[in-house]
């Protein structure tokens, strides 16, 4: 059966009303004074993940509130953003392994991280359940040894690391833009360009927390102050009106590949967030992590991995 993501799933909330002392604060800061335990890092984490509600609306980062407003914010995200992931023995398609690394495949539908204390069922339960080693290393106790994520609803490869110093050196990699990530997605082909570079910057979307704003304008840069985002692509295979493009990024932002395709006018099939058409029995987006690579003088840190173009997505060059 399909997860929900977490934003469907049911979870009590807590609800408060904002007094007049408190019109015209900031959203996180009255949030902090009107609901116990919320500390200021909880609440802007909540908010980043739209768990946060005023008036029943999302609203976006930074803004304010007034005497009278509904605020409403998930209790679950009360919970203490360093609680680890919790081991579970499920299964892990892992692709190579030495002393320092894993490279794993994740399936479509499986978020990489828990974003609820005790959650389970994503990629990270079952790393740190077969890589124990892995509890103490990356990002927070919720990433153990990921370098990265991908969204839930994109397949494909993941790098992980066993040792601190793994850690250290594949994050520099990363960094340095040594670490080779290369991804096929299924899309619109009429009139896309054979080969090409996509670099709009990219915002959080002002008014649905779900979703990535492409800065297409020069206005929206100015309004939004977006983060530089470049993606490479050139089409491998045209079949009926679909295109399989292959796509290379050195540094991916939140949802960059998506978006970009969208600003182009030819956004993934199957990604109805971002104006994709849905497709009957497809139940996810056509986006896949196909290849990691790296090259190190380090034994046991250099790989050069690939993943097959799921069935679900070949399907669609198939007609």
């Amino acid at each position: 059966m399909a997860r929900k993501p977490w934003y469907e799933c049911a979870v009590p909330t807590h609800e408060v009303t904002v007094p007049d002392e408190l019109g015209g604060a900031r959203l996180d800061k009255a949030l902090v004074a009107l609901i116990p335990g919320a500390s200021r890092a909880r609440v802007k984490s909540a908010i980043a993940d739209g768990a946060v509600r005023v008036n029943g609306r999302h609203v976006p980062k930074g803004g304010v509130v007034a005497a009278g407003d509904r605020l409403s914010m998930e209790l679950a995200d009360l919970a203490s953003p360093d609680a680890p992931a919790v081991p579970e023995d499920t299964p892990l398609d892992v692709r190579f392994e030495s002393a320092h690394v894993v490279v794993v495949d994740k399936p479509a539908g499986q978020p990489t991280a828990p974003l609820r204390a005790g959650e389970t069922g994503t990629l990270a339960n079952a790393l740190v359940f077969r890589y124990p080693e892995t509890a103490t290393l990356g990002y927070s106790p919720r990433d153990p040894g990921l370098l990265h994520r991908l969204d839930n609803d994109t397949s494909g490869l993941l790098v992980v690391a066993r040792t601190r110093e793994a850690f250290n050196e594949l994050k520099a990699a990363l960094d340095g833009e040594a670490l080779v990530k290369e991804y096929l997605l299924v899309c619109r082909g009429e009139h896309l360009p054979d080969e090409g570079t996509i670099a709009f910057p990219l915002a959080n979307h002002p008014k649905d927390q779900r979703r990535v704003y492409a800065c297409v304008h020069p206005r929206d840069v100015i309004r939004y102050a977006p983060r530089p985002a470049s993606t490479d692509y050139v089409v491998v295979e045209r079949a009926g009106p679909y295109a399989l493009v292959r796509v290379t990024v050195s540094k991916a932002l939140r949802h960059q590949i998506r978006v970009h395709f969208a600003s182009i006018e030819h956004p993934l099939v199957g990604d109805v967030l971002y104006g994709g058409e849905p497709v009957p029995g497809l139940a996810r987006h056509a986006l896949h992590a196909s290849r990691l690579s790296l090259e190190t003088a380090t034994v046991g840190l250099s790989f050069d991995v690939s993943s097959e173009l799921p069935a679900e997505l070949r399907a669609l060059l198939r007609g």
